[in-house]
């Protein structure tokens, strides 16, 4: 049970864990109870799985039957046995659930597996357990290229290929295209050796936006390969939300203070923990739901 996931619907957890000898994950049944219901309060969630089960066993339900208590991490940071369902349990009670919402989320637990960001969070995953990670060129243009390439590589036909067009988004022109390999040789001979230093250059790699898609997810592994290579440690994203992470990178254009702020108080030294790395890569791809890149000719 050692990789960690949490998914997110509607901005809510649902925390999953995965199963080694069996080849799957188990979801925690609170969190999809919560989803479901539409409550935020654990405890409220909790006490209303005990009233479902209860009715459940009286009814004879083979799903109650189904339910595998594992540890998984808690608001406080301690782990607790859990009821989790594999990936057939949850469906089958997301179908038996008294909720408007059940049918909109089983279409996103059914199909989102399916996306071209599953796909490539499932590729983000592997990366811990690859030897890649060790062979990337931290802080380098061509390190970046091979992360992109890696985590999108049979998904966009861009993968790893530095972008020839101008985009925006929310207004905000990203580096022309025709200046963009001068731009991409500046940042990379940009000094790493402290903290601020690298996330400045991460910063100015972000403005810059090389590919078409994809750009924060990889940066974000970029970073942290600067961040493991030249002081030991690495963001733990899981400590981050997401409306703090997009308002300080926002500002970061003009004044990176307030993301370097934020940044901060999430350093940790566990850079080969698994459960870092796993709940970063989620937090990673969460911060890039629903946003939309434009892709334009001309400057």
């Amino acid at each position: 049970m050692s990789k960690i996931s949490i998914r997110f619907f509607d901005d809510k957890e649902v925390r999953a864990v995965w199963d080694d000898e069996k080849a799957k994950w188990w979801f925690s049944v609170i969190d999809i109870i919560g989803v479901l219901r539409g409550v935020d309060d654990y405890e409220k969630n909790r006490n209303y799985w005990k009233y479902l089960k209860s009715k459940l066993k009286k009814e004879n339900s083979q799903l109650v039957s189904g339910a595998n208590q594992l540890k998984l991490t808690a608001a406080d940071g301690k782990k607790y046995l859990t009821d989790t369902f594999d990936y057939d349990g949850i469906i089958a009670l997301a179908k038996n659930f008294p909720s408007k919402q059940a049918n909109r989320f089983i279409e996103w637990f059914t199909y989102s597996d399916e996306t071209i960001d599953a796909k490539s969070k499932s590729k983000a995953y592997a990366l811990f357990d690859s030897s890649l990670l060790d062979t990337i060129e931290a802080g380098t243009v061509k390190g970046l290229r091979q992360i992109h390439g890696y985590l999108f590589g049979g998904l966009y036909d861009f993968a790893g290929q530095i972008r020839t067009v101008n985009i925006a988004k929310g207004g905000f022109q990203f580096a022309a295209a025709r200046f963009l390999p001068q731009t991409l040789k500046k940042i990379e001979s940009m000094p790493e050796s402290t903290f601020d230093e690298i996330v400045d250059k991460y910063v100015e790699m972000n403005a810059a936006h090389p590919f078409m898609e994809g750009n924060g997810r990889s940066a974000r592994i970029w970073l942290d390969l600067m961040l493991k290579k030249n002081l030991k440690i690495c963001v733990d994203w899981s400590k981050i939300g997401k409306k703090d992470y997009l308002d300080a990178m926002k500002k970061s254009v003009t004044d990176p203070a307030q993301l370097k702020a934020l940044l901060r108080p999430c350093l940790t030294d566990k850079i080969n923990d698994r459960e870092v790395f796993m709940k970063g890569i989620d937090y990673s791809y969460y911060y890039e739901q629903e946003i939309e890149i434009e892709g334009g000719e001309g400057e």
